[in-house]
């Protein structure tokens, strides 16, 4: 099934054309990837799929009865709204049933001596039941807990105002919203935008069982790769389909253009002796006395024959890329960033405890963990900009240190991009307009505020400043967010030139695999060092995470039976619930409320009872009802008390 297609969709803002000549189609259960540079049209077409704008032109398709969902990348809610109220809107039909059912419950207690209005009650209850029912109504809390704690949404976030959310929390509350919604195709803008690790893994999981159709725009290669199984190329206004993930597209994409580029050279070299072979006949034709119609006619057969030609187009082997290469500089001393025994609390919230970390010269390692960890906080105290509650950190000697913060740009908002660029490089007008050429930023566009710059163009400039500094050790704080493939590919290999010393905090496992020797992950408030690719780290890590579920959950059951009065439990009990023997939390709760409703409808049936003295059939008909409703009860008990003892 067909679930959109599109033929030759055009779409533009004033005068500079967006997309021009959009074919393709999707058919119900792929996943797909909308991949190409910034600036190519990618979400113009994702909203023009979804319905909220319509093109200029062409002909667009959407299956009818479909429900589409849309995550864009700046959601939008009501002022008075929390996170929380935001992922619960998902579920605002069920809810709405809800309420509609507790209100006729309570009419209906007040109305047990009007038999025929509580009758008509009690039917329209039963048909509101049965749709809640068919909506998983009673599940509908539990899987908003499942996709929440998924996501490593916080109870913090979901209490906050969502007008007071940062703009990566905004995302990740639409994220979890739309992924709480049923609907039959999904449509994720950059979704991994702001999650850290066990969140990617936990939403690829998701994405690989989503029994709908996937759309995603997205820049993260090693996400892409897990999900999806086409793509999209989007440039020039044009899209060009590939079957596979992203390391299938990017292979064929590059067979395609070489066999494209043999094509242009054997089509021009063909015209050039077309052109040579034209050009001649009609010298011979000139040359006699009188002239050689025949040798002309020739010449103009040629020449229409030429113009029937369908020219190949000359293939664009690489897009723009930044003029991107540190500077060479002095070496640093052996050991370059020093954390001893550093304790930390920040917000009422301790993040460090005893934490130690060594970085040495040439050394290139990530700094990894969950979300509110304490990442850049600990960076913040490596610079210098907030102080430890104890311990020691310290850079070394002759570290000069380049900083890339994921807030690019932080000082003057009215400052110029060309102004900005030359408060770090000091060079003339002419010679900062033809540097920041290499990083895409070209005519008047150097005299655009910083505040009208967008995320990307932010980073580049940052990049374009680092460039010009004197630097031995890079401090990179999300330096991929904001650029498209390109660019990261860019980023990457003047990182993997440049001679000094790297540490890293990112997300982008694809840039992380290619990047670092080593990873520190932060767990429980201390830090710990796993040599080799990021890949072989994370095995390592959860290898780790395995074993302390394995030993907590052994401790958890051999306690009971230890002392007749057991200890005061350690903290570390806590993470006992990742223990795979533990009782599911979120089954207990769906059957404690299966239970609850039964109780509710037990209670009803029983005071109907008085109302219908001298209708024996309808009492035995609830007599009947009520023994159902009891058996139920006893089932759901039985299955409850079973699920405590495992």
């Amino acid at each position: 099934m067909i679930i959109v297609a599109t033929t030759q969709l055009q779409k533009s803002y004033g005068a500079d054309p967006v997309l021009q000549n959009i074919t393709l189609e999707i058919k119900a259960g792929e996943r797909v990837g909308i991949v190409g540079p910034n600036g190519a049209g990618k979400t113009t077409l994702f909203k023009l799929l979804a319905g909220i704008e319509s093109p200029d032109s062409g002909e667009l398709y959407r299956a009818k009865g479909t429900v589409w969902a849309y995550l864009p990348q700046s959601p939008q809610y009501p002022q008075e709204w929390t996170g929380r109220d935001v992922v619960a809107s998902a579920f605002a039909e069920v809810r709405h049933i809800q309420e509609q059912m507790r209100e006729l419950e309570s009419q209906m207690a007040l109305l047990y001596e009007d038999e025929a209005a509580l009758n008509r009650l009690m039917q329209r209850y039963q048909k509101l039941q049965d749709e809640f029912e068919q909506q998983d109504g009673y599940q509908w809390e539990t899987r908003m807990t499942q996709v929440v704690q998924g996501l490593g949404v916080s109870e913090e976030l979901l209490a906050t105002p969502f007008a007071q959310l940062s703009g990566g929390e905004k995302t990740k509350a639409g994220l979890a919203k739309l992924l709480c919604q049923k609907s039959d195709v999904l449509l994720l803008d950059e979704p991994t935008n702001h999650l850290d690790v066990e969140s990617m893994e936990w939403l690829e999981q998701f994405l690989q069982s989503y029994s709908g159709t996937v759309l995603i725009i997205s820049h993260d290669r090693y996400f892409l790769d897990a999900v999806v199984t086409s793509v999209y190329h989007v440039d020039g206004g044009e899209a060009e389909f590939y079957i596979g993930n992203y390391s299938a597209f990017a292979t064929e994409r590059e067979e395609r253009l070489l066999r494209q580029f043999a094509a242009y050279q054997e089509q021009q070299k063909k015209i050039k002796k077309m052109k040579e072979t034209i050009k001649r006949l009609k010298e011979w034709g000139n040359r006699s006395n009188p002239p050689n119609e025949a040798f002309h006619r020739r010449a103009k057969s040629m020449e229409k024959a030429l113009a029937r030609i369908e020219r190949i187009e000359r293939p664009k082997m690489e897009a723009d890329r930044m003029g991107l290469q540190f500077k060479k500089t002095d070496r640093s001393g052996q050991d370059v960033l020093i954390v001893t025994d550093v304790h930390k609390t920040y917000g009422g919230k301790q993040l460090f405890a005893d934490a130690s970390l060594l970085l040495r010269f040439g050394e290139r390692k990530a700094l990894l963990g969950p979300n509110g960890c304490g990442k850049s906080t600990l960076i913040r105290m490596l610079l210098g900009e907030t102080e430890p509650d104890a311990g020691r950190l310290a850079i070394g000697s002759s570290v000069k240190v380049g900083y890339l913060s994921q807030q690019a740009l932080e000082g003057d908002q009215n400052q110029r991009l060309i102004e900005a660029f030359r408060d770090v490089a000091k060079v003339t007008e002419a010679e900062a307009r033809h540097l920041l050429a290499k990083f895409l930023f070209y005519g008047e566009h150097v005299f655009k505020k910083v505040s009208q710059l967008s995320g990307g163009e932010r980073m580049r400039l940052r990049l374009a400043q680092l460039m010009h500094q004197d630097i031995n050790l890079l401090i990179l704080d999300e330096p991929t967010n904001h650029l498209d493939i390109e660019a990261r590919e860019t980023l990457e290999e003047a990182l993997a030139d440049f001679h000094g010393s790297l540490f890293i905090v990112s997300h982008d496992r694809y840039f992380l695999q290619k990047m670092v020797d080593g990873v520190f992950w932060v767990e429980d408030k201390r830090i710990v060092h796993d040599v080799g690719t990021y890949e072989e780290a994370r095995t390592k890590q959860k290898e780790r995470s395995q074993k302390r579920a394995d030993r907590l959950a052994g401790e958890a059951k051999a306690k009971p039976a230890a002392k007749p009065k057991p200890p005061e439990p350690k903290r570390e009990v806590v993470a006992t619930e990742a223990a795979p023997k533990r009782p599911n939390t979120y089954k207990l709760s769906e059957l404690e409320q299966r239970i609850a409703k039964l109780e509710e409808k037990k209670a009803s049936l029983t005071g109907l009872l008085s109302q219908a003295e001298t209708d024996y059939q309808q009492l035995a008909a609830w007599q009947t009802e009520i023994e159902h409703v009891q058996q139920e009860i006893d089932d759901c008990y039985v299955a409850w008390v079973s699920m405590q003892e495992v």
